[in-house]
């Protein structure tokens, strides 16, 4: 019998936990076959953890017993057993080690990020285990340091407090109280988030990256916080594992007010191993592996990911990534890259689009301070500001209404609320002047040629201005010299009178001596026509101010209409649309937001707030530098009209997993996806690395793929977390109790994780009833969820629902280590 012991020590010789194992010719105590040099691998991982705050005597001196005959190319199924002692002490468990020593993985429902606290949303494990003593130790040392920078801001707002209170003699003085104030208020800002990362260099230095530039005391003192936009500060948004930039590691820290609440990290070179948290904690799991298929993975992900962050913003670039490939957070990074290497997109400011709240909260982890002032993230549904969907609607609807069609639809119907081509008679200062049919045809072709509704408008209002302008002077013109026959005679008196009168001559020009107006007065008068309410009135009528809202409003409502501007309908569809109900569904706002663009503005908006991302999220019309998609294989096709409308160089990055979509549309490839929006004109890449996912798990996705009409292999899970998938076969009389016992069983394994339940959507709400402890959700409202062990109810189910087989698919991979399986017989 061999025993292997690890051990980790600092400085002052604390009390550290070890752990050993045993290898013998009989596991004993049920263990399953294991691989000697696999479980040395685990078992590194949890040792490079341990930490000053892991002293946990439930780790200390534990005995594994370990079976060493495996087969040769068989992928064996993996299980730690604790000696009988062990687990007479600590009764429930010992039924899955992983459990007890905490060797688990970050639960992603936080994205991988470590906590603060004993029990996190993101399943981290409590702070007695090795990964959670890691975890504490660097949210206390990130804690320590915002409390000196804390300090240190406080410190200088109360100078500058003093130095604002006395009264300004000069403009030179003045000028420097305007400076202090601006600096006072800009510390005032970075109250919440002062600090949100960190900079490990090679060589040894660390940077911490803040809202504002401090130092310590002293003029040439060292930075004790980097500005943001700094030049120092740039590897935080820019450095990737392929080109680290002098970097080790990049630490994001995440606070609420003055408290650290969760740091996680990234490893960019590969130097640092033993003390990464969070995401980076996973990453270093991985490449500690002992097989040169695990390094090759990694360099194959890196690869991967740094190829898409560096890609060219020329055109529209789809990426493909199934679950656990990171997809998200490259994307993310990709914007903190564009923006700091292409300075002009960060004047226009880039739009990310994700598919929930919960996403766009996750953006302010990514994307500190930078995510604020140049960055506008939404839905789709929250696009436009003043409007809010107020209601589901069925799944024919929403493809219905999703569909192209509806552009051109939509263009035509504007198009036919233009005003004709028609003789104008106009009153002015009691005389009436024509403009013949011609002219006004001519006008409105040059107004309508490249511009909304109410912008051109406002163009032929203009036209129509100057030709009454012109039509008066003209009509005067006319008058004069009609009159100037009759005239004639009297003015030659009068002239040879004149030659008998000495009084000085008065000066006259323009109408004065001719009758016709000079430019000056034909300028003055077009004026005066332009402000005058009553024709004001008379291009309203001719071209009355419309209201998006209504407008879509009165169409879905009138069928005849309806098939009148879409006649691609069919009768069923015609009926469909033109029953529905007032409030709008989501599948409304791309229709109002297309009508919004085709209508224009009446007014021009005007800028408000601070920062250039504040006036883009104001105005709807606003054009973007840069557009990222998240769960972009959701998007309808009139989703992607929105889209390219904000973004009309197409510089638009989009990620997913065609394989997950769950929309109403019948796309099965992103061919057929991005078609109407992007052409063939478009660039594909991909993400086939998964790092989340269990091997165990993803090795059942394959099938459900095919049956899903996928045309993709499922990534390439690199990660084993031991567990096999099970299945338990029950009646569905017996579903509520089995389930109910399955969920216990979970959590007690799980103790201080998450367990998940899916089930299909007529199951969700008895089983909620019983079970209220867990989150029990659709494979829809699953998505983008991890949990540590999922119990997935009634596969087949799920599986007849529609797009059932990408629901399942979705189901299958939501948990980090553990699932299981309730299969009803029918």
């Amino acid at each position: 019998m061999a025993a292997i012991q690890h051990v980790d020590r600092d400085g002052d010789d604390r009390a550290h936990a070890t752990v050993s194992f045993v290898a013998s010719e009989t596991a004993g105590n049920g263990a399953t076959p294991f691989d000697v040099d696999q479980i040395a691998t685990e078992l590194s991982i949890c040792k490079s953890r341990l930490g000053e705050a892991t002293s946990d005597p439930e780790l200390q001196g534990v005995e594994i017993p370990i079976s060493v005959d495996g087969v040769p190319g068989r992928r064996e199924k993996r299980s730690l057993c604790l000696p009988p002692e062990y687990t007479a002490a600590h009764p429930g468990r010992g039924e899955h080690p992983y459990k007890d020593l905490r060797m688990r993985r970050n639960s992603a429902l936080n994205n991988g990020t470590a906590d603060a606290g004993g029990v996190t949303p993101g399943g981290e494990p409590p702070t007695s285990t090795p990964e959670g003593g890691a975890r504490q130790s660097a949210i206390a040392e990130e804690q320590a340091f915002l409390d000196l920078v804390t300090a240190r801001r406080d410190r200088l707002t109360e100078h500058l407090q003093v130095e604002l209170s006395s009264e300004a003699l000069d403009a030179l003085e003045l000028a420097r109280q305007r400076m202090l104030r601006q600096q006072y208020e800009e510390l005032q800002r970075a109250r919440e988030g002062l600090v949100f990362g960190r900079l490990d260099g090679l060589d040894g230095t660390v940077r911490h990256v803040g809202r504002v530039g401090l130092r310590n005391d002293g003029e040439d003192s060292e930075p004790l916080l980097v500005d943001w936009r700094a030049p120092a500060a740039r590897p935080f948004y820019t450095a990737t594992a392929v080109d680290p930039q002098g970097q080790a590691r990049r630490r994001h820290v995440r606070t609420t007010g003055s408290t650290v609440v969760g740091v996680d990290d990234e490893p960019l070179d590969g130097s640092m191993t033993a003390e990464l948290v969070g995401e980076g904690a996973l990453l270093a799991a991985l490449d500690q592996r002992r097989t040169g298929v695990m390094s090759t993975a990694i360099s194959t992900l890196q690869r991967e990911q740094d190829d898409i962050i560096r890609a060219r913003a020329t055109g529209p670039l789809v990426v493909q990534g199934g679950p656990g490939t990171g997809k998200t957070v490259v994307a993310l990074h990709r914007v903190a890259y564009l923006l700091f290497t292409y300075r002009k997109m960060a004047e226009q400011a880039v739009l990310v689009l994700g598919p929930s709240p919960r996403f766009l909260q996750y953006i302010g982890q990514v994307l500190p301070a930078l995510g604020e002032t140049a960055v506008v993230s939404a839905t789709c549904d929250t696009l436009l500001a003043d409007i809010r969907v107020g209601r589901d609607e069925s799944r024919l609807l929403a493809e219905i209404k999703g569909r192209a069609l509806w552009q051109p639809a939509l263009e035509g119907y504007v198009a036919s609320l233009l005003p004709g081509p028609r003789e104008l008679k106009l009153r002015w200062e009691g005389d009436f002047y024509v403009i013949d049919a011609a002219t006004v045809a001519q006008a409105l072709a040059s107004a309508v040629q490249g511009r909304p509704y109410h912008r051109a408008r406002a163009a032929f209002a203009e036209q129509l201005h100057h030709l009454l302008a012109d039509a008066v002077a003209e009509q005067r013109e006319t008058l004069m010299n009609e009159m100037e026959e009759g005239f004639e005679d009297i003015l030659a008196r009068v002239d040879k009178g004149m030659e008998h009168d000495h009084r000085p001559l008065r000066t006259s020009t323009g109408s004065d001596v001719d009758g016709l107006l000079s430019e000056e007065e034909i300028e003055h008068l077009h004026t005066r026509i332009a402000e005058n309410t009553t024709i004001a009135r008379f291009v309203e009528a001719l071209w009355p101010t419309l209201d998006a809202e209504t407008l879509l409003g009165d169409l879905l409502s009138d069928r005849a209409l309806l098939a009148r501007i879409a006649p691609q309908l069919s009768p069923e569809e015609l009926t469909a649309v033109a029953a529905e109900p007032a409030p709008w569904a989501s599948s409304d706002i791309p229709l109002l937001d297309a009508l919004a663009d085709l209508l224009g503005d009446v007014d021009a908006p005007q800028p408000q707030g601070e920062f250039i991302a504040d006036h883009a999220r104001r105005q709807r019309g606003w054009v973007y530098g840069h557009v990222v998609v998240d769960e972009a294989q959701e998007l309808s096709e009139m989703q992607w009209q929105m889209v390219l409308r904000r973004c009309p160089s197409r510089s638009i990055t989009a990620v997913g997993d065609i394989d997950q979509a769950e929309a109403a549309h019948r796309h099965t490839s992103w061919a057929q996806a991005v078609r109407a929006a992007f052409g063939d004109r478009w660039t594909a890449a991909a993400l086939t690395i998964c790092y989340r996912t269990p091997r165990e798990v993803m090795d059942l996705t394959e099938p459900v793929l095919k049956k899903a009409g996928s045309h993709n292999a499922p990534p390439r899970a690199v990660r084993s977390s031991g567990i096999a998938p099970w299945e338990l076969m029950i009646t569905p009389a017996e579903l509520v109790g089995a389930a109910a016992q399955a969920v216990r069983q979970l959590q007690q394994r799980w103790q201080g994780g998450m367990v998940g339940v899916i089930a299909p959507a007529d199951r969700v709400a008895e089983l909620r009833a019983v079970l209220s402890d867990v989150p029990v959700l659709t494979a829809t409202q699953s998505k983008g969820l991890e949990w540590d062990a999922t119990l997935l109810i009634d596969p087949q189910g799920i599986a007849a629902e529609p797009r059932g087989w990408n629901g399942l698919y979705v189901a299958l991979t939501r948990c980090t280590q553990e699932l299981g399986q309730l299969i009803l017989t029918r």
